[in-house]
């Protein structure tokens, strides 16, 4: 297990140095095993997190996300954060005023991450696969560059299939409605 752990650690540091050493705009940390985001990686990126646009930490374990980790990474286009163990976002999310894209599809999230409404750049909302039931439709309705919001395989209530356009001016993915059984 050690020997497990120790080759995760070397994978992330790897990743982490070809970002420095390549001034590249993405960190891709996806299947690290990673249970927090490592705060080393905060001092070895230094000169470099204003650059980085692209963070994919999608298929690990995080159960939180810090608002070090949001302020840090301030220029972020595209966040996915796929297949974790999230239930909510820090509220400093936003201030992710490039946000463009945000995966956040096969988590824990039993509420719409309210957060994300305020976020004015914000094009994709992938919710796919969470236990959200409610959704905040007039924050949604009035968030200008929303283009898509996945909520596929959600138990997102009748009220939520209603909407329809022209009330709301982005693509609403929703799974199809379970038939009602005959008596």
């Amino acid at each position: 297990m050690q020997k497990r752990m120790g080759e995760a650690v070397a994978r992330v540091a790897r990743k982490v140095n070809d970002t420095v050493e390549n001034k590249t705009d993405s960190l891709d940390l996806a299947n690290c095993k990673l249970m927090t985001f490592p705060v080393g990686i905060y001092k070895a990126m230094r000169s470099v997190t204003e650059g980085i646009h692209h963070i994919s930490l999608a298929n690990n374990e995080l159960k939180s996300l810090t608002s070090r980790f949001v302020t840090t990474f301030s220029q972020l286009r595209e966040l996915n954060l796929a297949g974790n163990y999230l239930h909510r976002l820090p509220e400093e999310v936003t201030s992710l005023l490039h946000l463009r894209a945000i995966n956040l599809s096969r988590n824990r999230f039993r509420r719409f991450p309210e957060p994300l409404a305020a976020i004015t750049a914000l094009e994709t909302i992938d919710l796919e696969e969470n236990e959200i039931a409610e959704v905040p439709v007039e924050k949604l309705a009035t968030m200008a560059s929303l283009r898509s919001l996945n909520l596929r395989a959600n138990p997102v209530g009748p009220e939520v299939r209603l909407l329809v356009r022209p009330l709301v001016p982005f693509d609403l993915l929703l799974s199809p409605e379970e038939p009602v059984p005959e008596a």
